[in-house]
């Protein structure tokens, strides 16, 4: 029996990827201006970055800390530092205004919750800024708990994460349903630490292997069926 629905974030609860184009537009916009720098140039050294940091860093919360990402960008550059704190902020205050909720997604997580079930969340990622997106898409209200990377010390499909979700959530793994849009982290992920999961790809994709949902509103029908 399912008595608990852990959720991952982005691109699941809400579109990250659409919602990323606005703020990296916008980040673009103000590297253009402030920083001198082509359009191309930008994206060119923003990438570059990234990849070293990850490779640095390794499979930890820390990856997604865009601060570190733009001070070394202007480090190289020989710009001022305090175009880091600007650009942190207007990227990630212009993707959490451009975030809608997906489909289904307020109007599900308040079913479970009538039906007594938990809502848990299970992301990647530091917990301040989930959180933050959460409260914007008007969904913290109905969640339970939230495991972030930050917290579990790894990255899905890391087990310490999936098993930190269960020991919040106060059940078993094979009590859990994950639901992400990852296949690797958000399905194979908790399958293998023991819990159930539906692959979420409202944009299309299939599975002979897992189930699967075009939208969040099908998890009601779902649970009856586990």
């Amino acid at each position: 029996m399912i008595r608990v629905v852990i959720f991952d974030i982005d691109n699941t609860l809400y579109s990250y990827d659409e919602a990323h184009a606005v703020a990296f537009q916008k980040l673009t916009d103000y590297a253009v201006r402030e920083l001198g720098l082509s359009p191309e140039e930008f994206r060119a050294m923003h990438q570059r970055k990234k990849r070293e940091l990850d490779g640095r860093m390794g499979n930890v919360a820390a990856i997604h800390n865009r601060l570190i990402r733009y001070q070394n960008l202007l480090e190289e550059l020989g710009k001022p530092l305090h175009h880091a704190l600007a650009m942190n902020g207007l990227y990630w205050d212009s993707l959490i205004q451009a975030a809608r909720p997906s489909e289904g997604a307020a109007e599900t997580l308040r079913w479970l919750k009538q039906q007594g079930i938990k809502v848990g969340i299970g992301t990647d990622m530091t917990a301040r800024l989930q959180l933050e997106k959460l409260k914007a898409l008007g969904l913290l209200e109905w969640v339970d708990f939230m495991v972030a990377s930050e917290e579990a010390q790894a990255e899905k499909p890391d087990a310490k994460l999936f098993a930190r979700c269960a020991e919040k959530a106060g059940v078993g793994p094979e009590e859990c349903l994950f639901v992400g849009d990852n296949l690797r982290k958000d399905v194979m992920g908790p399958i293998q630490a023991g819990m159930h999961a539906v692959w979420y790809c409202p944009n299309g994709g299939t599975s002979e292997e897992v189930p699967y949902i075009r939208s969040l509103n099908e998890i009601s029908s779902l649970l009856r069926q586990v």
